[in-house]
């Protein structure tokens, strides 16, 4: 039987040249890698994003795609992209999934990592 199977793993950094710490931003990128470890071609569709700050603050983010694109892998393939997030304490944390297809219409998610932002270091 098939086996649809994505594998994730993000590195985030912070960009003190995007933040703003006395006004409560902190501005993160995280670089995202997408590996089909299944045995048959799929496609992601949707991400769904958890942010949470120390101090609590939750967003959510959920929407088509990852950048405007849907990427189609092949087993072994795999994709990258880079995207930024803003938070109001100098530590947090990010999680989420996507929202995958194979190439025989059976859906399944891929689980993201969860991961640290943190002001105080260079990478994660």
């Amino acid at each position: 039987m098939a086996r649809p199977e994505f594998t994730v793993s993000v590195i985030a950094r912070y960009l003190p040249e995007q933040s703003a710490p006395e006004q409560q931003a902190y501005a993160f990128s995280y670089s995202v890698t997408i590996v089909n470890s299944g045995d048959v071609p799929a496609q992601l569709i949707g991400r769904h994003w958890l942010i949470t700050d120390a101090s609590g603050a939750r967003q959510e983010v959920r929407g088509l795609g990852v950048l405007g694109q849907q990427p189609l892998l092949q087993p072994g393939e795999q994709f990258e992209y880079q995207s930024w997030a803003r938070i109001a304490a100098p530590r947090g944390q990010m999680q989420g999934s996507y929202y995958c297809m194979s190439a025989e219409a059976q859906a399944f998610e891929a689980a993201i990592p969860t991961f640290e932002l943190s002001q105080h270091s260079a990478l994660h």
